[in-house]
């Protein structure tokens, strides 16, 4: 299950490369987002998402399993890059407490979701109300494996007060392979080519 030829990784991202922030980063982005910048880390697994007409997400999970690195691609060409950490990973214990945490009672999807006394507004769907959650499959390698994810996802975004760079929240309901359901709520930032190299 390799990556697709119009998802080659960007910035030489491949397994066992180190990724390793700038220094400014950190004292940027104080006070402005709520991520914690990692220290170098190596990349361990990679995930593609096919969103169609040639449109990939690529996932690249770093040994912090904290952390993780997305990247929009169009083809080959480089679209938005995310440095995502984990906030939290709830395990979903059965259909009723999924509900619970994503269904019509719930607060994800809803145009303006609040976290940590900040409010996102919702990036996917046009609905005046409560949008469906967006199923997407991820397809994943490491070294010692590869398998599937299912996800039932949101992503919200703020503005940072930083020029073209904002801070995302991404809720997501997963399930791999095994039926191990969790529900996660990831916070991610906009990161630039300069704010970071491989090696």
């Amino acid at each position: 299950m390799p990556l697709s030829p119009s998802a080659t990784p960007p910035f030489g991202l491949l397994s066992g490369r180190r990724f390793t922030p700038a220094a400014s980063l950190e004292p940027l982005l104080e006070g402005h987002s709520q991520l914690l910048v990692p220290g170098p880390e190596t990349v361990w697994a990679i995930g593609e998402v096919d969103l169609g007409a040639s449109m990939h997400l690529l996932r690249f999970y770093l040994d912090d399993e904290d952390y993780w690195l997305q990247v929009l691609m169009n083809g080959s060409e480089v679209g938005d890059t995310v440095l995502f950490g984990y906030h939290s990973a709830v395990p979903i214990r059965d259909t009723s407490h999924l509900q619970r945490l994503v269904g019509s009672q719930s607060k994800v999807g809803l145009p303006i979701y609040e976290h940590d006394d900040y409010l996102y507004s919702r990036q996917w769907g046009q609905e005046a109300g409560q949008a469906k959650l967006v199923p997407l499959h991820e397809r994943v390698t490491s070294p010692d494996a590869r398998y599937g994810i299912q996800h039932l996802s949101m992503l919200y975004a703020r503005d940072t007060g930083l020029p073209e760079r904002r801070e995302f929240l991404l809720l997501s309901a997963e399930e791999d392979e095994q039926g191990n359901a969790t529900f996660t709520t990831s916070l991610g930032v906009t990161l630039h080519p300069t704010d970071f190299h491989v090696t």
